[in-house]
């Protein structure tokens, strides 16, 4: 769970650097491309714990 919150604080700082700063909208793409695969970090991660413990 560290590394999706942080991976998001990473994104969040990026896409707002890229934003603030001219020239540098490569930021804003990079923030969404770690966005995107922190978001299907966390959803195969749960989706694996899912399947370990079912419920009888």
């Amino acid at each position: 769970m560290v590394i999706f919150l942080l991976l998001l604080l990473v994104a969040f700082v990026l896409g707002l650097i890229g934003a603030v700063v001219d020239g540098l909208f490569y930021l804003i793409v990079i923030a969404i491309a770690i966005a995107v695969a922190d978001v299907v970090y966390i959803v195969l991660r749960l989706s694996r714990s899912s399947r370990r413990h079912r419920l009888r």
